[in-house]
């Protein structure tokens, strides 16, 4: 495994920041780092890459243990942080040169990553004087410049537009061919755009870790109903198949279903059956978003 975490934890005081967090990731994977803020997240992928050490657990890195071995570990990392540091008032292949001395590697490399990363044009400007999509590509330039085998990416997609996104977005799927991406991110639409797979952390807890494709083949619906007179929810949970209810507002319900069958017909049916009016019917697909809202908001 390209990445491999056992039993972190991080306690600052009395408070645990990380808790007893266990993942891998191997090469070619992309991979969903979800949380909500002070989840977590920010904490671990700073103990993946050496920044802060653990209170306990163990880290490796191509089986080099980032703990007792922080530099040769990071030599195989590329690390975009969440606010990217960048010396503004250089220009493009300056501070590209700049890191390149840092990591020993040759100058004709520079070239290369501008061009991977889609900087060609704009290479000869000050820092200062480019946008924020182009400002995120020289911190990817500069986090795959020494061609690390994993890449850990802190909101690389926070603040563009979006083209910017859409762009962001083709880089990290083409850099996650031959490379273990972690990427965290607050948009959900960006995950199921980008990556195979998909691990939340919730108050410093790891609550679920699964394939993309196996979170959207659960077999729950989700149908948004409003009828024309007040009911009880107990006289709701005689439909079928019921995991949860939850009142909008008046005579607004949402319902999840636990059925590969379209439940819809009977809705239909037991609104005929005890004499009510359906004045509004919705089928909403249960998305990565929902499902994250559902995990964390406790």
């Amino acid at each position: 495994m390209s990445i491999q975490l056992t039993s972190i934890t991080k306690t600052y005081g009395v408070q645990k920041a990380v808790n007893a967090i266990s993942f891998s990731a191997k090469k070619g994977e992309i991979v969903g780092f979800l949380g909500p803020n002070g989840a977590g997240k920010s904490t671990t992928m700073k103990i993946l890459t050496g920044f802060i050490q653990p209170t306990e657990g163990a880290v490796l890195v191509n089986d080099i243990d980032v703990i007792t071995n922080p530099i040769d570990a990071q030599k195989q990392i590329g690390y975009l942080p969440e606010h990217n540091p960048l010396y503004l008032e250089m220009y493009v292949r300056e501070y590209l040169e700049f890191q390149a001395k840092i990591h020993k590697v040759s100058k004709s490399e520079i070239e290369n990553v501008i061009d991977k990363v889609g900087l060609t044009a704009e290479a000869h400007k000050k820092i200062n004087q480019l946008s924020k999509g182009y400002r995120q590509r020289v911190g990817i330039a500069a986090a795959i410049l020494h061609n690390p085998e994993v890449l850990v990416l802190d909101e690389p997609t926070t603040g563009l537009d979006p083209n910017q996104l859409i762009e962001i977005r083709e880089l990290i799927k083409d850099l996650g061919k031959d490379k273990t991406v972690l990427f965290s991110t607050h948009i959900m639409q960006e995950v199921e755009a980008v990556c195979d797979r998909v691990i939340i952390i919730n108050k410093g807890e790891l609550i679920i870790d699964k394939k993309l494709s196996e979170l959207k083949e659960n077999n729950e619906q989700v149908i948004k109903v409003a009828f024309d007179y007040k009911i009880e929810e107990q006289f709701l949970m005689r439909l079928p198949n019921v995991l949860g209810i939850v009142n909008n507002f008046d005579n607004s319900w949402t319902i999840t279903f636990s059925s590969e069958e379209d439940m819809r017909p009977k809705l239909f049916d037991f609104a005929q059956e005890y004499e009510l009016k359906i004045l509004e019917l919705n089928s909403e697909n249960k998305t990565l978003e929902s499902l994250f809202t559902e995990l964390t908001s406790n």
